[in-house]
């Protein structure tokens, strides 16, 4: 099956949509996974000015590239987060902002959530990706004690809030791939399990399969794949390493990206610690033909390096394939004449 390699402009949004779509094109990508931020995508204007989508549709064209996916995963981290606060002022769009009062900012998220789905249906896409936030994210110490009741009413209110918004996507026949991600509603295994129960496992909500936050969270993504095989509805290739002394910690130590004193990092796609090979064959395995995106993350590394490399490494695993008859097939006595 041929899959699509895309890049994800999320780490690109510092520059023009146009000079991202030159960059991918020359690299010689399929297209893009478009960022909901930056000048990439604007969901206002996409249903406000009836030129904004078909002049973003001309851009891609001349550029070659098609467009599977748009992501926002900025504003959906502030429609469940319990702490709305200066960090999301710093990523939300003035609008969603406001005056920052906390129920406020989710509300107008939730809103921003549905016109992207809007949005993506006018841009001909059927599937937007993005974050969810979490009402028991800052719980995850357990202590002071939690109590199952409250980690029951964070799925209740992540339900209360999402399902309203699921109903927009539903309408307009676009998906919503939730990336499994820590400080969201799921963000490993268990959590996914109780994230899909909480809304009744409705088919709108899936989820955008990464698994650089796999490997340090000592979580299997290749049985992940399987056992969440109906809900894969996108795929990234982000890269982590994990690099343990017995000094750094899993949870980072509050040490900035790149600092060699973190027990984990993020690296290019192909130098750090996923297990791309069985990943790529087990997607061939539960029949996932969707676009395979790239997410270049690197402190080490130049984009204008990494993003080229990252697309040479990810084209030879797309080349494998099944066979199309069984490699025991030539041992049979019987032919048939």
């Amino acid at each position: 099956m041929t899959r699509p390699v895309t890049l994800f402009t999320g780490q690109w949004a510092d520059l023009p949509f146009e000079e991202v779509c030159r960059l991918a094109s020359d690299w010689g990508y399929d297209g893009l996974e478009i960022a909901c931020w930056g000048d990439h995508f604007e969901v206002d204007r996409a249903l406000a000015d009836p030129d904004y989508i078909p002049g973003r549709r001309d851009l891609l064209a001349r550029y070659g590239l098609q467009v599977h996916a748009i992501s926002t995963h900025l504003v959906g981290q502030a429609v469940c987060d319990a702490i709305i606060d200066d960090r999301h002022r710093g990523i939300l769009p003035p609008r969603v902002w406001g005056d920052g009062e906390a129920e406020g900012v989710r509300t107008r998220a939730a809103a921003e959530l549905a016109d992207t789905a809007r949005a993506a249906a006018a841009l001909g896409v059927d599937t937007v990706i993005g974050f969810t936030g979490s009402p028991i994210w800052h719980y995850l110490a357990m202590f002071p004690p939690v109590s199952a009741e409250v980690i029951d009413r964070g799925y209740a209110e992540f339900a209360d809030r999402f399902n309203p918004i699921l109903d927009v996507f539903d309408s307009v026949g676009v998906r919503f791939a939730h990336e499994v991600h820590p400080s969201e509603i799921a963000y490993d295994y268990w959590s996914t399990v109780r994230t899909l129960e909480a809304i009744d496992h409705r088919p709108a909500f899936g989820l955008n399969f990464d698994p650089s936050h796999f490997m340090w969270q000592d979580l299997d993504p290749v049985g992940f794949l399987y056992d969440f095989r109906d809900r894969i509805y996108h795929v990234d290739c982000k890269e982590s390493v994990v690099r343990g002394n017995g000094r750094n910690g899993r949870l980072g130590s509050h040490l900035p990206w790149g600092d060699p004193r973190r027990g984990w990092d993020f690296v290019s796609t192909g130098h750090g610690d996923v297990p791309w090979e069985p990943i790529f064959r087990m997607l061939n395995s539960i029949g996932y033909d969707g676009p395979i995106s790239v997410e270049w993350e690197d402190a080490g590394m130049d984009r204008l390096v990494g993003a080229p490399e990252a697309l040479a490494f990810i084209r030879k695993l797309t080349m494998i394939e099944p066979p199309k008859a069984s490699f025991d097939a030539a041992f049979s006595q019987h032919t048939e004449s």
